[in-house]
């Protein structure tokens, strides 16, 4: 598997930005962390605009260039699990449409979002329609879905990841996506990247791979609740949900987080990754949490899914 590269092109692995994290100027960071949710809830008034003025958060990214993007259809479903009508996106690669057999990416969106902007600046066609390095991605489809705003954990009357599990996933297949021998992957922004490290660690046996951009980790309930109370049902929910306590579940698993080395999120992604897996691809890099970080790290991002989901 190739190394994946910070914007500056030198190699980061795990060991290595532990020892960085833990260190010099990096505490500085981890002291002020605890996320977009603690500014957008005046816990931490402005440090993300300050950080946008001081140039925190300047990232620097190659134009993009697709293929001819592929069919897609959306609709939705009334779920069982979410008590209510979801909406829903299913992309097809290109040169593939309906009738194809292929892996299967389970986006899951951000905070705030729905199935039609769960990919930060572009479409779910565009997505696995893009060029890396030059050259176009391996054949995938997409899937995005309505999660709420519960960070895809079970709450009363409303459980997305059963919905995922139990009624989007099983969709897909019977249009032949994600079906045996194919593979199935997750990937996600912010609460969709915490979403897809806790779909991987609850389904081990159905997800194959995940990649989370900017995963919007806690490491405490009371941590959680202070900055959205709406993010757990109680501290039994949390304990039972918590991406850092369960990881051993990813034993064996591609696992790609990527994390802006300004991200408020920044503790929590460091208290992950000392616990993932060794075998594990950590990158942090210059960026906050912000739409230009995450559109960065999309690209790097599906091309490991790529290299996991159809070798």
């Amino acid at each position: 598997m190739a190394p994946d590269r910070t914007p500056e092109g030198s190699k980061v692995d795990r060991r290595r930005f532990l020892k960085a994290a833990f260190g010099g100027a990096a505490v500085v960071v981890v002291a002020g962390a605890t996320g977009f949710e603690l500014v957008s809830h005046g816990v931490l008034p402005g440090k993300q605009k300050l950080d946008e003025l001081d140039g925190a958060c300047s990232v620097s990214s190659p134009p993009l260039t697709f293929s001819t993007a592929g069919p897609s259809m959306s609709g939705s479903f009334d779920s069982k699990a979410r008590n209510r009508t979801v909406g829903y996106t299913i992309a097809y690669p290109p040169g593939h449409g309906q009738g194809s057999s292929l892996p299967l990416i389970i986006m899951l969106h951000g905070f705030g979002g729905n199935h039609t902007n769960a990919v930060a600046g572009m479409t779910p066609a565009q997505a696995i329609a893009l060029h890396v390095d030059g050259h176009p991605l391996p054949p995938m489809a997409m899937a995005t879905v309505d999660g709420g705003g519960g960070y895809w954990n079970p709450h009363p009357g409303d459980d997305p990841m059963a919905m995922v599990v139990d009624e989007l996933i099983p969709m897909c297949q019977k249009l032949g996506l994600g079906t045996t021998p194919q593979r199935i992957g997750t990937m996600g922004i912010s609460m969709g990247g915490y979403g897809a490290i806790l779909l991987a660690e609850k389904y081990p046996g159905l997800i194959s791979a995940v990649a989370a951009i900017s995963p919007a980790i806690w490491t405490t309930y009371d941590e959680a609740r202070s900055a959205n109370p709406g993010a757990y049902a109680s501290a039994d929910s949390f304990r039972s949900n918590d991406a850092v306590a369960h990881v051993g579940a990813l034993a064996g698993k591609p696992v790609r987080i990527a994390s802006g080395s300004d991200d408020p999120f920044h503790s929590g992604v460091v208290a992950l990754a000392e616990v993932l897996p060794a075998s594990s691809t950590v990158v942090i890099a210059a960026g906050c949490h912000t739409d230009p970080f995450f559109a960065s790290q999309e690209p790097p991002s599906l091309q490991f899914l790529g290299q996991h989901l159809t070798a």
